[in-house]
Formats: structure tokens, sequence, C-alpha cells
């Protein structure tokens, strides 16, 4: 899997697998249903915001996005070393929750073998830490969402807060959300083409 900053460009790749996760309203605040337009505007942040894509092999010579991440400071001035991160894995290759896979179809692992849920996760986590970012925090990781969040657990990151009831799920009515927390190890910025 490659991870690389997203162009203007990539925008009609990006927004089926923002529509899918978010049509599924199980892991993302927006509401189902939300316009191409509203989304681009919601996702296609400016600087400093950072978009990004993470995308494999489809064939030869080919390639196919099914992850895209958003990094922004988590807040100005001298809180702005810490992310505040997102990530959408397109929910064909990977079950993060119910929608395709059912209702409430946490627990079903149709892509573990393949690992792209997780290697989303690591190359979001890899690219903050070489934009210089010294933590990463996830505001708001749905509770019931117990893959999620063994997901996110399992990339050292732990929850320091909950919000009561701050979800409407689809199928578990109100449920809480985790703020989640990790430091970041230094990065490698040199390699790496930010533009």
């Amino acid at each position: 899997m490659r991870t690389r900053r997203a162009a203007e460009g990539d925008w009609p790749a990006i927004w089926p697998v923002w529509e899918a996760v978010v049509a599924e309203g199980e892991t993302c605040m927006w509401a189902p249903g939300t316009d191409e337009r509203s989304a681009r505007g919601l996702w296609m942040l400016p600087a400093p915001a950072h978009v990004l894509v993470m995308e494999v092999e489809d064939g030869p010579g080919s390639t196919r996005i099914v992850a895209t991440a958003l990094l922004t400071p988590s807040q100005p001035g001298l809180g702005d070393h810490v992310a505040l991160a997102q990530l959408l894995v397109d929910p064909t290759v990977v079950n993060f929750g119910g929608g395709a896979f059912g209702p409430g179809g946490y627990g079903t692992d149709l892509a573990s073998s393949r690992g792209i849920g997780r290697a989303a996760a690591e190359g979001m986590v890899d690219y903050a830490a070489d934009l210089g970012y010294r933590a990463m925090q996830l505001n708001s990781v749905v509770a019931a969402n117990t893959r999620l969040v063994a997901l996110w657990r399992s990339l050292a990151f732990r929850v320091i807060g909950t919000l009561p009831a701050a979800y409407r799920h689809p199928w578990h009515g109100d449920v809480d959300l985790y703020v989640m927390h990790r430091f970041l190890p230094p990065g490698n910025p040199a390699p790496r083409v930010l533009a």
C-alpha cells in the first residue's frame, strides 16, 4: 500500500470511499446522504490540512484508492504539534462496521488477511510523524465499534476521554464516543515528497 498526499484530481476516486463510509452511519459523524459538493468541502481542506490517499495495485499499471485520511493541527499555535486525524477505509475491502455486512456486523473479518485497514492506519500515523507531528488524537471513535477500537488500541492509541451517548448509531441507539491519543515517534521527512 502506498500513502501519499491527495491532489485535487483524486476527489473522483475519494468520493466513493467517503460516501460509502458515511452512508453506513457507523463510524463517522457526518450525516448519511451528505451530497458530494458538501462532502468535498468537509474533506478537501486547504493547508495546513493534509488529505491523504492510500492506494493499492489494481492490475498492471493501475492503482485503486482504498482509504483516505485527513490530518489537521488539533489546535492552532502552541497546540499545532498534535495531529487531529480521521481515516476512512473503503467498506468493500474491510469491515469496520455493519453497512454492506449487515447491521452491527462488527467482528466479521473479511479482509484481515489483506490487512488493508491496519496498513491504512499505519500509513496515516507514519505520514503524520513525517510531517513533524509529535502526537495524534482521534476525536470521535464510536465505542460500540469494538473492531475499530481494537485496531486503534493495537496501534498504541489509548482512550483519554469518553463522550457519553454522543453518537446516534443506526442500530444501537445513542452510544459513547471515545477520544483516543498516542504519541508519535520522530518522523523521517527527507525522503517523502509532501507537496
